[in-house]
């Protein structure tokens, strides 16, 4: 990347060069996030007029906060009442912002998946984030797309 730049850019520093790549990380990342954002109003028929980007970081929000629940449950700190109670207002704000009527949504309870999943029938040829098993994703963790696991992802 580096020499990329300086062949681009000959006369930058290297203070530069780093401002530079981290901008273009959030470029990037914004870029993913729009998309996912793109998506979902494509498959729950939003108005185009929703913000994709404000749409994905509060669906976000709300899946950072079940995954939270799920994790504690499957540990044991709380129990299934508690964990019914709090879940299920999260579930239906989930389905406000997407105005969800009848699609498919639900809680998925395993703490090492995300918590707000689409059914597999509902998204199978959708273009949307999808789990091992086929499973659509409300509100992907997108910052581990900037960072490929393996030289084959780039």
């Amino acid at each position: 990347m580096k020499k990329i730049i300086n062949e681009l850019y000959p006369n930058m520093n290297n203070s530069d060069i780093k401002v530079l790549k981290n901008n273009s990380k959030k470029i990037e990342l914004y870029n993913l996030i729009k998309k996912h954002g793109d998506n979902l109003k494509k498959i729950f028929n939003l108005d185009k007029s929703v913000d994709s980007i404000k749409l994905c970081k509060s669906l976000f929000r709300l899946e950072n906060k079940a995954q939270k629940l799920t994790l504690d449950f499957a540990n044991g700190v709380i129990d299934q009442n508690y964990f019914d109670k709090k879940i299920e207002p999260l579930l239906i704000k989930v389905e406000n912002i997407l105005n969800v009527l009848d699609q498919p949504i639900f809680v998925n309870n395993d703490p090492r998946g995300y918590a707000f999943k689409i059914s597999d029938t509902y998204v199978k040829n959708k273009e949307i984030f999808k789990d091992w098993g086929g499973y659509g994703i409300i509100a992907p963790d997108l910052k581990g797309y900037l960072y490929p696991f393996t030289t084959n992802a780039i």
